[in-house]
């Protein structure tokens, strides 16, 4: 789940609008070819795949706690709203730190942000090992959303300073595989290891220092400029140039990260109901089989123009849903997870389709801050109708009339992106593929 992002979390492709590698204000390092011998910094490839290794352990952070809500519930006795609340308050802080830091790296540096962050998310696996109650989880949950809101813009921007066609494939492909990860390896701890609710954050953690070590190893890819401050205050703005391709993205991404809220909150609930199993492993499925099957469409739709591949995402959207609904109806698992599935490539097809709409068309000066708001959009998608599906399981129809209004509600939502796009006119909208060819 970015997020979170595809984080983050669009697949490779460079367009034909030139990205300038300077600006007066904002000015790369220097290259490293014209760098001394003694500077033995990460470039390039190997520095994209640890910026994307970071999405990745950020996104498996982030649902590592999901096969571990039944336990948390079994132990302290909270309801589903808690579950959501847990679940919706890490989205918050997410879009907090991407409102509040998601600009800073424009200004002191990549490096330095994702030091900060990795040590906060330490902190946070920290308080997840330790958590004795609902407060400790809540605020674990509050550091880990901080930390990863604020790393999300400066990994994906210093992913693109490094290489743009790897590094926006990567910014689309990451944020499914840590989601995937870290739910199934989360539950398979649960099921088969001793001390769940301690041993995979304690095994994250090492993850984290191991990658604060090839940060810190990384080259930085901008100068300090001034206006670091004036970064933290709260602030929207899109270049003009920009403002098409994000309002034909943002409804898409919407709606794939709201489909990844309810699996992050609900999906094992509706697991057990649906099987009748409590086993941790089958219900942590269904959030595994969403994510796989969205790393596994961003791969296959690497090459494909971008408006294809968000025509694509829309339509399987609206399929996986009406499938899992129907599924909900029948009481059948099969059909539920095939329903996952085919919604699972709506969403990475959606995500991949929204970030290559975008950000190939960003000035290096404003990558951060746009993938900022980009992740901005996701997460409120996730959070938000998450929390409002756990307070109506409570006290509206219970978990499956929830779902079947959640699910219709995506339905809805994704029609109504469809329509957009099919309006928007096809030049407004760049086709953009990884040979630069448009």
């Amino acid at each position: 789940m970015t997020e979170h992002g595809g984080a983050i979390q669009g697949a490779a492709g460079t367009g034909t609008i030139p990205i300038p590698d300077a600006v007066p204000t904002h000015r790369p390092a220097e290259p490293a070819a014209t760098r001394p011998r003694r500077d033995r910094r990460l470039t390039g490839r190997p520095a994209v795949y640890l910026l994307a290794s970071l999405i990745v352990g950020l996104l498996a952070a982030s649902s590592a706690p999901t096969p571990l809500y039944a336990t948390y519930q079994a132990h302290w006795g909270f309801t589903p709203i808690t579950t959501t609340v847990v679940f919706g308050v890490y989205a918050v802080a997410v879009l907090a730190a991407l409102l509040t830091l998601g600009k800073l790296s424009d200004h002191v540096g990549r490096r330095p942000v994702l030091l900060v962050a990795l040590a906060v998310q330490a902190v946070s696996m920290v308080v997840f090992a330790t958590a004795g109650d609902v407060g400790a989880l809540l605020a674990a949950r509050v550091m880990q959303g901080l930390a990863t809101g604020a790393a999300l813009g400066a990994i994906g921007a210093a992913m693109l300073d490094e290489d743009r066609e790897l590094g926006t494939f990567a910014n689309a492909l990451a944020p499914g595989m840590g989601t995937a990860s870290g739910a199934l390896l989360s539950a398979l701890t649960v099921r088969y290891l001793p001390a769940p609710t301690h041993l995979i954050y304690l095994a994250l953690l090492g993850v984290f220092a191991v990658q604060a070590i090839g940060v810190a190893l990384l080259r930085e890819t901008v100068s300090r400029t001034p206006g670091a401050l004036s970064t933290l205050v709260p602030e929207i703005r899109l270049p003009r140039a920009l403002r098409g391709p994000v309002l034909a993205a943002a409804p898409v991404l919407f709606a794939a990260w709201a489909l990844a809220g309810l699996y992050g909150a609900l999906g094992p609930a509706l697991v057990r109901v649906l099987t009748g199993s409590g086993n941790v492993v089958t219900g942590a499925l269904s959030l595994f089989t969403l994510a796989a099957a969205a790393v596994v469409s961003v791969a296959v739709l690497r090459a494909a123009p971008a408006r294809p591949v968000m025509l694509t995402g829309i339509l399987a959207l609206i399929v996986g849903v009406t499938v899992t609904l129907i599924a909900l109806t029948t009481k059948s698992p099969a059909a539920f997870f095939a329903g996952t599935a085919i919604s699972g490539v709506g969403f990475g097809s959606g995500f991949q389709g929204g970030i290559r709409t975008v950000v190939p068309q960003a000035a290096a000066h404003e990558r951060s801050g746009l993938l900022s708001l980009l992740y901005v959009v996701s997460y409120l998608g996730m959070g938000l109708p998450a929390v409002a599906a756990g307070y109506l399981v409570v006290h509206g129809g219970g978990l499956i009339t929830t779902t079947r209004q959640y699910g219709l509600a995506l339905i809805l939502l994704a029609g109504l992106a469809l329509v957009g796009l099919l309006r928007t006119r096809t030049g407004s909208i760049p086709t953009l593929r990884p040979d630069g060819i448009e």
